[in-house]
């Protein structure tokens, strides 16, 4: 079976105007794998599902990319379990009380009432969306 290589693009800023001729003379290659992975051993992929971190960016069917790693602090958005389900949302701690907040008004923050019932299982640091198939 063939390894399959990694996609490689070059990495242009590009405007949204008319197109340099100095395009051809640059090349740095950009391979998705070193952007999105910064730790692959800890890092992983979900699928979002749902709107409630929309202000964020972050829209129904995107891939969030995870990483174990990373302690999570505030403001931080996290894939997190409480009370054995399972949910994307942003980190918010105000002195000792501890918030999954959501980035859309049609959500309510989550208190989080019992530490004992709630583990960070990662801080996502990527989306990656696809805009036609």
């Amino acid at each position: 079976m063939q390894e399959k290589k990694p996609t490689i693009i070059m990495e242009i800023p590009i405007k949204c105007g008319f197109p340099s001729p100095a395009i051809d003379s640059r090349e740095n290659p950009l391979d998705f794998n070193d952007l999105l992975l910064k730790h692959r051993a800890s890092t992983y992929c979900l699928r979002a599902s749902g709107n409630s971190l929309e202000k964020s960016g972050i829209f129904d069917s995107d891939i969030l990319v995870v990483d174990k790693s990373i302690k999570a602090k505030n403001n931080d958005l996290i894939v997190a379990e409480y009370e054995g389900e399972f949910t994307a949302k942003r980190l918010k701690i105000k002195g000792e009380k501890v918030y999954l907040h959501p980035e859309n008004e049609d959500f309510e923050d989550i208190e989080i009432l019992n530490l004992e019932n709630f583990s960070i299982f990662g801080v996502i640091t990527a989306v990656v969306r696809t805009l036609r198939q």
